[in-house]
């Protein structure tokens, strides 16, 4: 897949999973990989710069078979966004699938 169209994406993909609920970090990264080629440090910019935008919050869990895992919780406007970006997806898919029909 070209590279530029994932990078247009992957923000909603993370948005979308998190509205399923929380995740930590790994289980996000090997999620969304089923689906696309993405590294876990790209993932952990994109979430660090969500956090830094508000639209997701940290929190850690004890692990009993490891260290700590921080968790991923979306925030009322992370919730918002993965809304607004899901209709300007769709909104684009039905206007390229014409284009290209």
């Amino acid at each position: 897949m070209d590279a530029q169209y994932k990078k247009g994406v992957l923000d909603l993909c993370v948005l979308s999973q998190l509205v399923k609920g929380d995740q930590y970090g790994y289980e996000l990264t090997e999620t969304i990989s089923k689906e696309l080629d993405i590294t876990a440090g790209t993932l952990y910019l994109i979430m660090k710069r969500m956090r830094d935008n508000g639209y997701v919050e940290t929190y850690l869990v004890e692990s009993p078979s490891g260290p700590a895992r921080k968790y991923y919780k979306l925030t009322t406007a992370g919730k918002k966004r993965q809304r607004e970006q899901s209709e300007e997806w769709a909104n684009f898919v039905k206007k390229v699938g014409k284009l290209i029909r």
